[in-house]
Order: C-alpha cells, then structure tokens, then sequence
C-alpha cells in the first residue's frame, strides 16, 4: 500500500481538538477558546473577564499533533525478530508542544509513539527546524516512548532484523512520511501561540520493576505474596500541565520510567504510554496528552504480556497524572533557558576483522549481520571514531522546574543521581533526541549484564562497550549545560 501524501501545515488547530475529543472514544467535541481573543464589542451581552494574573501565568504555547500509524507494510519494532503487523489496537501518535516564555525564548518538544530514532532522523528533522523556523539545538527536543507495537525507522537498530531490500525500502518511505507529519505538527504548535499558565507537579505509580534484579517468572507470586521486589526503582510520575485563561487544561506533559514492553505481539499499539493518554484525553477534552519515558533502561512492567495487563498499567499511570492535578500544582514563572552540548562517549575495545570473522561464520543471526556489515566497512576503507558524540540539553523553566534530556536507553541511576545532584525538581527524559545503546550508570557497568555488558553490537556501534567512566563523562556534561541555563538565567 503507498503512503498518502499529507501537506506540511495540514494539521489545523480545529481539527486537532476535534481528533483529541471525538476520536478513539467517540467523545463530543468541545471548542477551545482563548482569552487573547475575548475583546471588542459584546453586543449587549456580559464579556467574560480573565481571572487575575497568576504567577505561572504569562507563558505562551503551541500545540500540534499527527498520526503516524504505518500505511504500509513496515514492521514492527523491537525483539529482534520479524513482525508484520496485523491490524491495531489504537492509533500511535506524535505531538508537539511549543512553548514562549515573556522574553520571546522558544523550545519544541516533540513526543512520539517509536520504539527509537536513529541520528540520521534527528539531524535531517533538526536540519529542517532549523531552516524553516530558526531553531537551535538548544530549543529542539525529539523524544519517543520506546515502544515495542511501533513501526522500524531508518538507520535505528539495522542489523536487528532479518530484513530484506523490500522491507527495507518500506522502512525508508514510512520514515520519510512520518517526518513530513512531524514537520508538519510542528509547524502547527509554531503557528498556533495561546496565553496559558504552566504548573508543574508530581505523582506516583508502582507498576515498573527493576529487571535486572527480580525474575519475570517469579515477580506475580511475590507480588500476590506481599514480598518486596529488590533493586532501584524511579516510581514518580512528573506532571507539567498548560492550563488556558479560561481553567481548561491544554496540554498535559507527563513521565514514567519503564519500558513500554507489556505488549509483544504483532499489532500496532501505544502499550501502557498509549492508554494513558487515551484517557487523559477522555477526561479532559480539548487537552493534548503527552508521554516522555524517564530513565527506564533496565524498568520492565512486570507481570506483563496480557492486552488487560497494559490497560490495567495505562489506567493506573493516568489516575497518578489525575492525583497530580487534583493536588496543588506550583506555577512556574515564564522564564526559560535552554542549553545543549555533546560529549564524546569512549568505547572499551573497537572491532577487528580478527575478532569480527568468527562472529560473522557464527551462529547468532544479529551478530552475524551487524559483523558482515563492519566487514563491509572495512574492506571499503572506512576507518571508525573511538568515540561516539552523545547528547544532552537541559531546559531551566523558570526557577521551579529542570528538564534534562539524554540519548539513548538511561538507567535508572541517572535520574536518581541528578534529582539529589540539582533539586527535587529534577525531570530526565532518558530517550531523547536519539538511540545510542543503553547507558548504564558506573554501578551497572560494573555488574555487567544486558544494560551494562557488551552489547554495542545490537545498535551498530563498531565496539561491544562503552568504557567505565561513561557516567562520570555524561554528568559532566549535564553540569556544563545545566550551569549555561543557571548563567543565561541568571
């Protein structure tokens, strides 16, 4: 099946709150209004008055939202093993929220319904940002809720599957079509600025287990058994809600550390993230809900594999978000200051074509693809860094709220550590911008294990692992970014 073709700019603010609030559940349709446009005559009729000026309050913000369900016949991602789609339990969604601060500073942040983005999707997407609408890095954030019910996307996780040229040549035009949605989202939350008050607040929800430590197999008798599960775990819920002139919520931000991996069969799907804002969109019409996965990497949501078990996770991380907004959110004053830099993550030992011709006459198919590939390289004179440029950004919303970003698959710790390093109010997005590899903490290095062995392989790096100080040298470069926000702040 081609791709429908979709014009940047088609997604219109109307029809977006239409799609929000008469779509998957078939709600009525509730229009939006902002008080930005409440002047002029009134016809003999009372003029609703703005409420007085809040402290949150004189921020303004954009919203866009495309669908990116696949209409061709790309597979699914993630597990390592053909998947062709069979039909879907609900949409999968990219959304956009832009927001202003009162000195006319901007940050995009896009969320989406991927399993990953590769580097090459990020930098043709940020190219054209930067074309069309004079972002910098800085003010540009891409994140994606890893789930495993979304579609490939080019250059993420190559040598994964057993791909042939016409699954291959599916993955590029899905690829192609989906940035043009995102652009074209984008463009929308840039083209549709609304005053709006920005609060910020926190919850909790008990779902994510620490993998590395507890057994699947043995997690639903403990649980039933009331014995505690071992190992770190990141159990809040950050919750940034938009709220217009008017008391309605327009846009909900919120996070969760855990894979979204209760799901593993062949149908396209949101998994938990998905159901959850589902139904923050159900209870709150007119409102764009939006999932970013915090740090993660080694969180599964045990017990898992049953659809009634993600609609059971969904539920549960929305009623955490409901609790939240139900709570006393603090206003955050509109001020923001964002920072970006890269820093160069070192590999422990590069391939060799001596260690790489075994690998590529073995017997585990991934391995054996990722090592004709390198084999490839080499004999076509390509020559490799030792080093791999690694992002990170942080947003300073006013004096109330730290956003930080990463790339790749972040444990656990990383949140941990810099919610202590910085402030309670500390939010890490450890799946932004693009999928490196996993990143463990120095404590997981050390263990070993899936997160933290010798698995650069899966993600087409030309080493097998990171070398040890790779904690040390991203939290350096958290502290450099973090300290350009407090300076420009400042």
């Amino acid at each position: 099946m081609r791709l429908k073709k979709t014009k940047p700019g088609a997604i219109k603010r109307r029809k977006f709150i239409s799609s929000v609030t008469t779509g998957t559940l078939g709600l009525v349709s509730v229009p939006v209004f902002s008080f930005d446009k409440l002047r002029g005559k009134s016809e003999n009729k009372a003029v609703e008055v703005p409420p007085p000026k809040q402290a949150g309050s004189g921020w303004q913000i954009g919203i866009g939202k495309a669908s990116i369900s696949p209409q061709n016949g790309v597979w699914l991602a993630g597990y390592g093993k053909k998947r062709v789609a069979y039909g879907k339990i609900h949409d999968l969604w990219a959304k956009v929220i832009a927001l202003k601060d009162t000195n006319g500073q901007r940050v995009v942040m896009v969320t989406t319904d991927h399993m990953g983005m590769s580097k090459t999707i990020y930098e043709r997407l940020f190219s054209t940002l930067q074309q069309r609408f004079k972002l910098d890095r800085s003010q540009f954030m891409l994140t994606f809720s890893h789930n495993h019910c979304g579609p490939c996307l080019e250059d993420d996780l190559v040598d994964y599957y057993p791909s042939d040229q016409q699954q291959k040549h599916l993955v590029t035009e899905y690829t192609a079509w989906m940035e043009a949605q995102i652009i074209a989202a984008v463009d929308e939350a840039l083209g549709s600025w609304q005053s709006c008050e920005l609060l910020q607040g926190e919850g909790k929800c008990t779902f994510a287990v620490n993998r590395r430590d507890n057994k699947e197999a043995e997690v639903p008798e403990m649980l039933a058994n009331g014995v505690s599960l071992k190992g770190a775990v990141d159990h809040y819920v950050p919750v940034l809600a938009a709220k217009a002139p008017g008391g309605h919520y327009l846009a909900l931000l919120f996070g969760y550390a855990c894979h979204p991996t209760t799901l593993d069969f062949n149908t396209w799907c949101g998994d938990y993230p998905g159901f959850a804002q589902i139904n923050l969109e159900s209870n709150h019409p007119g409102t764009a809900a939006m999932f970013f996965n915090a740090c993660g990497g080694d969180q599964n949501p045990l017990p898992r594999r049953k659809l009634e078990l993600c609609e059971k996770y969904g539920k549960m991380l929305s009623d955490a978000v409901e609790e939240v907004l139900e709570s006393k959110m603090e206003p955050i004053s509109p001020q923001l200051t964002p920072a970006f830099s890269f820093v160069d993550l070192e590999y422990e030992e590069m391939i060799s074509m001596e260690k790489l011709t075994p690998i590529a006459n073995g017997n585990r198919p991934l391995q054996a693809r990722w090592a004709n590939r390198m084999i490839g390289k080499i004999k076509a004179g390509e020559t490799f860094s030792n080093t791999y440029p690694f992002p990170v950004q942080a947003w300073k919303m006013g004096n109330e709220l730290l956003f930080i970003g990463m790339g790749g698959e972040a444990v656990v710790d990383y949140s941990l550590r810099f919610k202590k390093e910085f402030s309670p109010t500390t939010w890490v997005c450890g799946y932004a911008n693009y999928m490196a590899a996993y990143i463990p903490s120095r404590r997981v290095w050390e263990e070993g294990g899936y997160e933290g062995g010798p698995h650069l392989d899966e993600y087409g790096h030309p080493a097998w692992k990171w070398k040890g100080d790779i904690e040390d040298r991203i939290a350096g470069a958290v502290q450099k970014v973090v300290g350009e926000t407090e300076k420009k702040y400042g």
